[in-house]
């Protein structure tokens, strides 16, 4: 149960999604059939999926591992402070969980476990160094999720289009800031800020879709859903300012991840298989009831 709590299960839906959603962006622009290719190739798809979560739980166990003293004044139920995982076995459980993801997407093609390694650094970075400072740990924070976004379209060993990755850099930036308040509160300013954000990564999705598809009209109910799961926590918290409110907007940022994911499937693919990425989100909820989201 202790490995399991600090691999954060409710969260591994998000990284899936995320490739889900890489694959059909890519899938789109390379003018191939989605339904087709995920039948086809889904050994692949598997793989590569897998990947993902194993490097998504590697990094948030060396986050814990990382964390280890000051958890033990801010978070002392977590895994290592309570007592349940030590140190060394925690250090022993991320090594192996990153080994096998990097093993599975080189299992896929050597730009994916290229990208793959590259994102292991990020994530290294980020939980050993970056994100003790305000800006740069939420940048890189969300480097690893355009990383893995870019992950998903790496399975035609290409990288096409590349800047769709922009957008997750920006969303995690803005739910990284949220959190700054977790254990605090009083994070007003950068609530608002937060805010402004999650409306230019709507935007994006948005016009991305305008601009490069005909399919606004399926995916609108996705980004309408996105909005509202983004936007409703995040007013309560900017409304009454406390640990718990913020709490619950940054959980509500990261399981909405699979619901922008949704998005982009449904802007470049069809509204099918964005639901069948949709139906990530109840896995995530449900998990969320046992496991603790940050």
């Amino acid at each position: 149960m202790g490995f399991a709590r600090l691999a954060r299960p409710a969260n591994l839906p998000t990284a899936a999604a995320d490739i889900l959603a890489g694959i059909t962006i890519s899938l789109y622009f390379l003018n191939t059939e989605a339904a087709t290719f995920f039948v086809e190739s889904r050994f692949e798809v598997f793989l590569l999926v897998c990947s993902s979560v194993f490097l998504y739980a590697g990094g948030v166990v060396f986050n814990d591992v990382f964390d280890a003293e000051l958890d033990a004044v801010e978070r002392p139920e977590r895994a290592i402070p309570s007592g349940l995982i030590s140190v060394p076995q925690a250090i022993l459980w991320g090594v192996l969980l990153m080994v096998s993801g990097l093993f599975m997407a080189y299992g896929t093609n050597v730009l994916s476990g290229n990208l793959a390694l590259v994102l292991v650094a990020a994530i290294l970075i980020y939980d050993g160094v970056a994100k003790r400072y305000s800006f740069w740990g939420p940048l890189v924070m969300g480097i690893c999720r355009g990383l893995n976004l870019l992950l998903g379209m790496s399975i035609l060993s290409q990288i096409n289009p590349w800047w769709v990755a922009l957008v997750p850099v920006l969303y995690i930036f803005a739910i990284t800031l949220i959190s700054r308040g977790e254990v605090h509160g009083n994070n007003k300013k950068h609530i608002l800020i937060s805010g402004l954000m999650y409306a230019i990564v709507i935007l994006s999705i948005t016009g991305a879709i305008i601009m490069f598809s005909d399919n606004l009209y399926s995916s609108l109910p996705f980004i309408i859903l996105f909005s509202f799961l983004v936007f409703r926590p995040l007013s309560k918290a900017y409304k009454e300012n406390s640990p718990a409110n913020i709490k619950k907007a940054v959980m509500a940022g990261v399981l909405s991840l699979v619901v922008m994911d949704a998005c982009w499937v449904a802007g470049f693919s069809n509204w099918y298989i964005a639901l069948g990425v949709l139906l990530l989100l109840p896995l995530s909820l449900i998990l969320s009831r046992i496991f603790a989201v940050t």
